[in-house]
């Protein structure tokens, strides 16, 4: 088994840190997404901390959950990655996920020393629906 269909098969909950408010955003649809398959997400956005999108309570830090988290996914910019995976090592994270576009290799060093997995451009959505679902995004551009 590929390791992101394992990841995704075995971890559902996810902190989702960068998440909008506004509906039509990327990172917004794809927490619908993933609530819709079944995972747990928690919205991660210090801007919106209190508020609630799609019905969940916002949170300005991963260190702020008080459940455990799985799987925390990064729609931040790749320069915020190292700070999020430092968090990530501190909750007990198995999965630190940097969505399209993102990468870090100081990040990658310190969860894989910490025992953690790391996935660096790539989106949840577009590998559950591979994965889950033999779904193939039809925009080229974003495909891998």
């Amino acid at each position: 088994m590929s390791e992101i269909k394992n990841i995704l098969s075995k971890y559902k909950s996810i902190a989702m840190v960068g998440v909008s408010k506004d509906p039509k955003k990327t990172s917004t649809i794809v927490m619908k997404y993933m609530q819709d398959y079944g995972f747990k997400v928690y919205p991660v956005n210090p801007s919106a901390k209190g508020e609630k999108i799609l019905d969940e309570e916002v949170y300005s830090s991963i260190t702020e959950i008080n459940n455990t988290v799985d799987i925390v996914d990064v729609f931040r910019p790749s320069r915020e990655a190292y700070g999020i995976a430092e968090d990530a090592v501190k909750i007990g994270a198995k999965v630190l996920w940097l969505q399209l576009g993102i990468r870090d290799q100081n990040a990658k060093k310190l969860v894989e020393e910490n025992k953690m997995k790391y996935i660096e451009n790539k989106c949840t959505k577009m590998e559950y629906q591979k994965y889950f679902l033999k779904v193939r995004q039809a925009f080229p551009v974003l495909s891998d």
